[in-house]
């Protein structure tokens, strides 16, 4: 059922370290994206300065080639993704991979932000 969340060759993503990413999103080096849904965002906030693209609208919101794919992204511009705890943020990130952008990473769970230093805004 969840085959699309397996890599299937080709395209590789990393995990970055979640200091890292809090350094790069402040510099504006960096894109970063909220793949929970909405109820837990709520219950949790998110990331400051991240994107919120649920899961099951990535495809709609992140592909190049959709007219609804978010202004701010770009294939040339690392993207990291993050979801509770990393499973399906991985997914998302190969996913992204797989559709062109040029660096992705995994940071895994929205504890590992705010572990980092990461601060968290209430949605």
């Amino acid at each position: 059922m969840f085959n699309f969340l397996r890599p299937s060759g080709g395209a590789q993503v990393q995990r970055i370290n979640a200091k890292d990413a809090v350094a790069q999103v402040a510099a504006g080096e960096l894109t970063l994206i909220d793949v929970r849904d909405g109820m837990e965002l709520r219950s949790s906030g998110k990331a400051a300065g991240a994107l919120h693209v649920p899961l099951m609208s990535l495809k709609m919101k992140c592909d190049p080639s959709s007219p609804e794919c978010l202004k701010q992204l770009a294939l040339d511009k690392p993207v990291a993704l993050y979801c509770a705890s990393g499973g399906r943020s991985q997914g998302a990130a190969q996913m992204l991979a797989q559709m062109g952008y040029q660096k992705v990473y995994n940071l895994g769970g929205l504890y590992d932000w705010h572990a980092a230093g990461g601060a968290i805004e209430r949605a």
